[in-house]
């Protein structure tokens, strides 16, 4: 009888050793695929596996990266696996968590930071961007399986050049694509919060266009705060050097701006020359913030209307309506006389865009145009969509702090239809600048208020 027990007790540890090591084995066996390689550009897609779980298996993944000001920024999507046991973000719809349904990037744009209010930074363009992505047991959140997708600005032989004191009052870093050119050139005017975006500029580089990302305070040795004025004179400047640049064709150049640099640009359009096509992004067709200064003329800033703003559900301040309508009585001297441009102008705007009306802006611009007998123009309008339109898989900016209001403000957008106006702007900026700054810029038909995208994008 003893003999019979202890060789019972021996079976049974064996079996409980052979269950622990295959239960081990089968932890191992799960993993995270990043297709096709865990190195990608910023602005491009990945696809995302996960193998070896259990048939019908839930599992909680989650995503997370830090940018340069140390804010993290998570995202979480509960899937379950198929028959087989696998997990493939461009079949599996996510079950609960910061998306719903089948989005195979969701868990990169619907990432939202840990500290409110804050818009993701990154200086540094020739670091990578870190996204790291977990697997989790959906009961009893053991950690499954890590991997790390590596998202770059710069593709190899990509040239960086910080301007500094030889090229004058000229601030900024120059973008040069691999190879001799000639290439479009781009001047990236960026928004009132001071600095430059050396994101948007390197990721155009990747794509063959010379980009000039220009500071216009805020930066190396120039005001920390806003000007009294702009000088539309500074911005000659770089518009000249960058059209001398050897690499870039001519006979013009192109600008991208968004949000208050939407009107500097209308102002470069229309009172200097060597501008070809012209990107205004959620901007204004009147000048703000500031007077603008050119020569001998002066444009008066509109004055914003206090008793406009209003507090949004959440208690935030909503400046939408701050800015009264620049058509009316009183506010035409602001507005930007854009029938002067012989450019091509791409105005793209929000309709959920609670900074201010850009519509309403984007559609009195292209009525002044064709009042004038212009069809230099195309409007595309993203429905639901907020202020900040970046590039591809950045995260939405619901609220932030405003640099002019000096509090906090709604920026307005629904991430997924936020999600979906990038990755629709992206490609029309791109075919926008290559169209018309081929040295073939011919007479073209006007485009009026194309709807953005509302299906399922990557």
């Amino acid at each position: 009888m003893l003999h019979q027990r202890a060789c019972r007790e021996v079976i049974a540890k064996i079996w409980f050793i052979r269950f622990q090591t295959s239960l081990r084995s089968n932890s191992q066996q799960v993993c995270v695929r990043l297709l096709p390689s865990p190195r990608c550009f910023f602005d491009e897609p990945v696809h995302v596996k996960v193998d070896g779980l259990s048939p019908h298996q839930k599992v909680e993944l989650r995503s997370k990266l830090k940018d340069d000001k140390g804010v993290t920024f998570r995202a979480s999507a509960l899937v379950a696996a198929d028959a087989s046991g696998q997990v493939d973000l461009c079949r599996s719809p996510s079950l609960g968590g910061s998306y719903t349904g089948v989005e195979s990037m969701g868990l990169f744009w619907a990432m939202a930071a840990e500290t409110p209010h804050s818009k993701l930074l990154k200086k540094n363009v020739l670091a990578s961007m870190m996204v790291d992505i977990e697997v989790l047991h959906g009961d009893t959140g053991e950690l499954l399986a890590t991997e790390t997708n590596e998202r770059r600005f710069m593709t190899e032989g990509v040239r960086r050049i910080p301007l500094g004191m030889k090229e004058g009052r000229i601030r900024g870093v120059l973008f040069l694509p691999p190879g001799q050119g000639p290439f479009p050139g781009v001047l990236d005017v960026y928004t009132l919060g001071g600095g430059i975006s050396e994101v948007r500029a390197s990721l155009l580089a990747n794509k063959g266009i010379v980009v000039l990302a220009l500071a216009y305070y805020g930066f190396q040795d120039m005001p920390r705060t806003v000007p009294k004025y702009f000088d539309l004179e500074y911005f000659e400047e770089a518009i000249t050097f960058l059209r001398r640049q050897p690499q870039v064709q001519g006979p013009g150049i192109g600008i991208l701006s968004i949000s208050k640099s939407g009107d500097l640009a209308l102002s470069m359009a229309s009172f200097l020359s060597g501008i070809s096509a012209t990107a205004w992004i959620n901007g204004s067709n009147a000048n703000t913030v500031v007077p603008l200064h050119y020569k001998d003329l002066i444009i008066p800033s509109i004055t914003p209307i206090v008793e406009n703003v209003t507090f949004s559900p959440s208690g935030i301040l909503d400046i939408r309506d701050a800015l009264p309508d620049p058509e009316t009585e009183g506010n035409r001297g602001s507005v930007i006389p854009i029938e002067r441009s012989s450019s091509r102008f791409l105005f793209a705007a929000s309709e959920d865009d609670r900074n201010w009306n850009s519509c309403l802006f984007a559609q009195q611009a292209a009525a002044r145009l064709r009042h004038h007998g212009k069809e230099n123009f195309e409007v595309v309008m993203y429905p639901r969509a907020g202020h900040f339109l970046e590039v591809p898989y950045m995260p939405h900016c619901p609220s932030g702090f405003h640099p002019a209001v000096g509090q906090v403000v709604v920026f307005g957008g629904e991430a997924k239809a936020h999600h979906q106006a990038q990755l629709d702007l992206w490609r029309r900026v791109q075919e926008f600048f290559r169209k018309h700054l081929d040295g073939n810029n011919t007479a073209q038909k006007a485009t009026l208020y194309t709807r953005g995208p509302t299906g399922v994008h990557p």
